[in-house]
């Protein structure tokens, strides 16, 4: 196979290196063994920089594989795109995305990329860092409130997309005379959310590994500050809040789990009563099941931990006018066995064919003298 997956959430070629354009994880291919499920279907998915992807029709019956950096039709000119699926897999991903392939109006793929092609390509590209500083201060020149996070040239050159994020509508329209003035192509503005614009910036997150958003994500869902409460997480927003100052995605993970175990525990919002006074929760630890109650509402003072059992018991009681002496239950005094761990299946000793070792001769010298201290002599 041409390409392998990485733990890093990347493709890789054969020698190693990781594609430019492919930051997002394509769809599998789990028909590629089957080479009919690729002949019957005239269509390939075609992906760009960072995110953008498009549908094009094989009108040339182009021998394509994924991976092959092929040119398209595009308004004007054309694009350069790398395959990231074909086969009948094309059809199934254009009716997810709701594109009717008879309906809709399908451009085609021209060809495979020649040097030229290439060469012009990476020239476009090359340019895109300064044209979007540039383009930072034609807007701030006009007072636009809005931030141009990144800037897309096509293929030829002939054509550049501009990314922005805005709270408000932005009236854009001189900027884009100023911007073809400038640069001499033609110009699309593109309005994307801030999840979006970290993931097309990139960067590592507190867990100290790539940003999802930049990795594998390709659709974003809002993300609740309940989904923090019923982990028990920090309500502090800068804990909660990622690269692009939303909260982070990371949150809604392991939501759902949180929830189901989550179902049986009693409100945290009862109070325990007791004869030596009223006890409020403190936190909870979800997967041990356990609760932590304390005496003074909102502070940590003379905390009592309980099992969720406990609780539900001291609450049953609480209904019925009933206060407990105490909120932990006596334990019962249980006898400790030892267990002697002997030989119940009748085995020998492991080690009864092992030679026997000597034991260290400690009478090789005299009753009253020594090696260091002969005796003297007399004679």
């Amino acid at each position: 196979m041409d390409y392998i997956s990485s733990p890093g959430g990347c493709r890789m070629n054969k020698k190693g290196t990781q594609h430019n354009s492919d930051k997002k994880l394509s769809t599998f291919d789990w028909l590629c063994d089957l080479q009919e499920t690729h002949d019957d279907c005239s269509f390939v998915e075609v992906q760009f920089k960072n995110t953008r992807k498009g549908y094009y029709l094989n009108s040339n019956q182009l021998k394509l594989e994924k991976g092959d950096m092929v040119a398209v039709e595009a308004t004007p000119g054309h694009d350069i795109g790398e395959v990231t699926l074909t086969g009948r897999l094309v059809e199934l991903q254009m009716r997810k995305n709701g594109i009717n392939s008879k309906k809709a109006e399908i451009r085609r793929v021209y060809r495979k990329t020649r040097p030229a092609d290439l060469e012009k390509y990476e020239e476009a590209k090359a340019k895109e860092h300064t044209t979007m500083i540039k383009a930072r201060c034609l807007a701030s020149d006009l007072h636009l409130n809005m931030k141009i996070g990144d800037v897309e040239y096509q293929g030829d050159g002939n054509k550049a997309i501009f990314y922005y994020i805005a709270d408000e509508r932005v009236d854009f329209r001189q900027l884009i005379k100023v911007l073809a003035e400038e640069f001499g192509i033609r110009i699309e503005m593109r309005q994307i959310g801030a999840r979006q614009e970290a993931g097309r910036i990139g960067g590592i997150g507190p867990c100290g590994r790539e940003l999802c958003c930049s990795t594998w994500m390709g659709n974003f869902v809002s993300v609740a500050t309940n989904a923090a409460r019923y982990q028990d997480l920090s309500t502090n927003p800068q804990k909660l809040a990622g690269q692009c100052a939303k909260l982070k995605c990371c949150i809604n993970y392991e939501l759902d789990t949180y929830i189901d175990v989550q179902k049986d525990f009693p409100s945290k919002e009862l109070p325990l009563e007791t004869k030596t006074g009223t006890f409020f929760h403190f936190k909870t630890d979800v997967f041990k099941r356990q609760m932590t109650y304390s005496s003074a509402p909102g502070m940590a003072a003379n905390l009592v931990v309980l099992s969720v059992d406990r609780v539900k018991e001291i609450l049953a009681l609480n209904r019925k006018g009933e206060k407990v002496s105490a909120l932990e239950e006596k334990e019962e005094k249980t006898s400790v066995v030892n267990v002697d761990y002997q030989n119940v299946v009748g085995q020998d000793s492991l080690t009864r064919f092992d030679p026997a070792k000597k034991k260290k001769n400690k009478s090789r010298f005299k009753k009253h003298g020594s090696a260091n201290h002969p005796q003297s002599d007399n004679s």
